[in-house]
């Protein structure tokens, strides 16, 4: 017997088991919440939703684009688009307004639900029908539907379907729509809450974004087990400790940046004589890009969490590798454990790994995407002789994968993707600019950050500010350089192609590997 994944098996199985179980604790200062909710309520919230695009003419099949930071009406919409047939394009917020203009064109998304925070910024985009997450004028979409009222329209499950289509920056100056089957996030999520010993009794804060890679899986893993959602909309660290010890928080996911902002917070509640919540209670997973392993030691030395880290990539969905201390680590000191946990960690089950002669990382599994969206050259690029190509350099350590470098011009900046060729591009259309390199460079609290190399053309003059201003108006503010050095000349091979890694040297010397 074979029966069809479906993301929507996740709640149903929720809503079934626990339906007067708190499911949701959303975000109380933020706009058009929904409070306190239950799986039964949820489960009633999602169907209302397919029933509202049913009654909308909104076809099975259609793209539906969400413009938000974290949530509650985020979490509905995982199942009350995908789990009835549409395809949902979680969107990143912080990113420019023509870059959201294009991600809604480019998908061809009927649909667009956004925050009231961006609600000006989206009525400048051209979409048949349009949601302002504000309890009023979309109040008929996240109505629960009544028992009295009949369900929404059936879909026939095909796990092949494309679930959601999630964009990430590449080495190009547009986005690229990672298009992520039904059957790619519901593997990726039972292995990843396999990993990490997902179960009913956790609570899990939302500290990562939810729009990446719908928030890992780990919404999906833990609304299967029945555990409860708690939203965090934005990064804060004593906000953080808070909900810990009001909601009695076990889990959280995010990038390294979360966790500095979070032991900041811990050091002054010590400073103060107030104690920190959660210890051998928290576990926490971290990606983007690995902290230092002095980070991995104060989170379990002093925060008594335990630090899990993993490898992937939005194509992915994104578990590739995972790295949980095993019990043979046991004996070892902390200093020597934070060391190795800083690794990639070994292939997740089910997940093949492997590097190439050329010391690029390579992997097959069944929860690597179906292709890039109306892309079918980058398609066949990324998935060229039956693996997916990374662009990301390292080396095995027995089992355990090391990554040293990134072979693709991208930079990860506080978890999130920044093509430094789309940078480039910016900088090249001010009128002072003769050449730019644009590279990625270590910082304590964002692993990594952006800086400009920039040659001026003669007779020019340009202050670093600003050039920092000019970017500031034609792109995200996290892709925007921190930091501009002016040159004279960048060095360039016989050819005329300019080697980064070589640009990149001097600021990554003393360091293991070439990423942070």
């Amino acid at each position: 017997m074979k029966v069809d994944m479906n993301v929507g098996n996740f709640l149903d199985r929720a809503a079934l088991v626990f339906p007067d179980r708190i499911a949701l604790v959303d975000e109380e200062s933020a706009p058009g919440n929904l409070g306190r909710i239950t799986y039964g309520e949820l489960n009633r919230r999602a169907m209302g939703m397919a029933k509202a695009f049913d009654e909308m003419g909104v076809a099975q099949g259609e793209r539906i684009a969400l413009i938000s930071p974290n949530s509650g009406k985020f979490l509905v919409s995982y199942y009350g688009v995908s789990g009835y047939g549409r395809v949902l394009v979680p969107i990143n917020y912080r990113l420019s307004e023509d870059e959201l203009a294009y991600i809604v064109g480019h998908s061809g998304s009927t649909v667009l639900m956004v925050d009231p925070e961006y609600e000006e910024m989206a009525k400048r985009i051209k979409v048949q029908h349009l949601f302002v997450l504000d309890n009023v004028h979309d109040k008929e979409l996240f109505a629960p539907l009544s028992d009295s009222s009949p369900g929404p329209k059936s879909w026939d499950a095909d796990e092949d379907f494309t679930c959601s289509i999630n964009y990430t920056s590449g080495t190009t100056a547009r986005p690229k729509g990672v298009q992520m089957t039904h059957r790619n996030a519901w593997i990726n999520a039972v292995i990843f809450g396999w990993h990490t010993g997902v179960d009913d009794r956790d609570v899990l804060l939302h500290t990562l974004p939810m729009f990446h890679c719908n928030g890992w899986g780990m919404p999906y893993a833990v609304t299967a087990m029945g555990g409860t959602h708690v939203i965090q909309r934005k990064i804060d660290g004593e906000n953080i400790l808070q909900k810990i010890e009001n909601e009695g928080v076990t889990l959280l996911c995010g990038a390294p940046a979360v966790w500095a902002s979070v032991l900041d917070a811990a050091t002054k509640r010590s400073e103060e004589g107030r104690g920190n919540p959660g210890r051998d209670l928290v576990r926490v997973v971290a990606a983007g890009a690995p902290p230092p392993s002095r980070t991995i030691e104060r989170i379990e030395g002093e925060l008594g969490w335990e630090f899990i880290q993993l490898y992937g990539l939005t194509e992915t969905s994104p578990l590739l590798t995972i790295n949980r201390a095993t019990k043979e680590w046991d004996v070892l000191d902390q200093v020597e454990k934070s060391k190795r946990l800083s690794w990639a960690g070994v292939p997740a089950i089910g997940i093949e790994v492997c590097c190439d002669n050329s010391g690029e990382v390579l992997a097959r599994g069944n929860h690597i995407f179906a292709g890039y969206w109306e892309n079918p050259e980058a398609t066949g690029e990324a998935l060229a002789g039956g693996w997916f190509h990374t662009g990301d350099g390292g080396h095995m350590e027995g089992p355990y994968l090391v990554i040293s470098d990134r072979k693709k011009d991208v930079i990860i900046s506080g978890g999130e993707n920044v093509s430094s060729v789309e940078v480039e591009d910016v900088l090249y259309q001010h009128p002072a600019v003769a050449e730019v390199a644009v590279i990625g460079v270590p910082d304590e609290k964002w692993g990594e950050t952006v800086k400009a190399l920039v040659v001026l053309r003669p007779k020019s003059e340009v202050t670093e500010g600003e050039l920092r201003a000019f970017c500031k108006t034609r792109l995200a503010g996290f892709k925007c350089p921190t930091t501009i050095e002016f040159r004279d000349a960048l060095a360039r091979t016989a050819t005329g192609k300019l080697q980064k890694f070589k640009l990149r040297e001097p600021y990554w010397n003393g360091f293991e590997r070439k990423i942070n």
